[in-house]
């Protein structure tokens, strides 16, 4: 039995559809372009700018579009690598103008690379009064590679670990050091103590403990001796300086002293006043000695006559008799 056809049903013609779709077009490619001028926008394609040239022993690392950081800030971008007739990395930096005043004749530009990620370009400007830096200014990049520390610090924990393990050897001196500590602590843990460690024996620490005993009993024995010195010196002080002491006695006698010195000048007054007349007398006594002495030298001339006289009339007659003449 032959199937029927259903009738095909044919859709409205759309009016303009020609014009609709070329306006449908020309929206989209000027969505693209505004999208394609403010991302140029954003990336200061229209913004003016200055050319900073850093120059680098390498580039390695660095991309086009990479930022220039100050403080933490980006204040310029990568525009192209080049390579010097020197061998050198030229790194061609745009600066925004609003950004140039970061920028001084005496900052600095360094490269670090750290161990994780690439390497970053930063500015530092420490004295922000110095001349601005001129467009198209060339610099020399300090670069710093923490990778490049790796050998040396490698190689720095091998020679570490030599040492260490020579140190803690059996016989290495900090070993025997610790055992010499061991039997300190032991010693220092023993009946004598630090005095047995300090001195090596318990024998010689007992001889230091029972010396240190008779020196208290000494200064025991000392302490007692200064007490009775100070009562002795309690009781002097008393018996020289009291009431009735011998200062004071002193002082008794030395008025009593006094007295008899006045005394004894009055009476030397007296023996002057005395001497005085026996001056006078002595004087007139010299006077009287000399008329005495020449009454005596007549006396003796009489005298030498008369035994002349004797001795002629013993001569002329001779006889026994007393010739013995006494003088009055």
């Amino acid at each position: 039995m032959p199937i029927e056809s259903e009738p095909v049903v044919e859709a409205p013609a759309v009016a303009h559809l020609d014009l609709k779709a070329r306006l449908l077009m020309a929206g989209v490619l000027l969505l693209i372009a505004a999208a394609m001028v403010f991302v140029l926008y954003a990336r200061g394609a229209f913004e003016r700018t200055q050319t900073l040239v850093l120059v680098a022993d390498h580039a390695e690392g660095v991309v086009v579009g990479m930022d220039l950081s100050f403080a933490g800030f980006p204040v310029g971008r990568v525009n192209r690598i080049e390579l010097s007739n020197e061998g050198n990395a030229r790194i061609v930096v745009y600066v925004p103008v609003k950004d140039a005043r970061w920028l001084r004749e005496s900052s600095v530009f360094t490269m670090e690379s750290g161990l994780v990620g690439g390497p970053k370009l930063r500015a530092f400007s420490g004295i922000l009064t110095d001349p601005p830096l001129a467009d198209g200014a060339v610099r020399k990049v300090l670069s710093g590679d923490a990778a490049a520390e790796i050998p040396r610090l490698m190689a720095s924990m091998r020679d570490l670990l030599t040492h260490l393990g020579t140190m803690t050897a059996d016989d290495s001196p900090l070993n025997q050091s610790l055992q010499n500590l061991q039997a300190t602590t032991a010693r220092l843990n023993g009946p004598s103590g630090a005095l047995g460690a300090l001195l090596g024996s318990d024998k010689d620490a007992s001889k230091i403990i029972t010396t240190l005993e008779r020196t208290n009993t000494l200064l025991a024995r000392l302490d007692g001796l200064v007490l009775k010195t100070d009562g002795l010196v309690s009781k002097a002080d008393t018996q020289v300086f009291g009431e009735r002491g011998l200062l004071r006695d002193g002082q008794v006698s030395v008025q009593q002293l006094n007295a008899l010195l006045a005394d004894a000048r009055m009476s030397l007054k007296k023996v002057d006043a005395v001497l005085v007349e026996a001056q006078g007398i002595a004087s007139n006594t010299r006077a009287a000695t000399a008329d005495l002495g020449t009454l005596r030298a007549e006396v003796e001339s009489s005298l030498r006559k008369v035994e002349h006289l004797v001795n002629e009339v013993n001569r002329r007659w001779p006889f026994a008799r007393d010739t013995e003449i006494k003088l009055p």
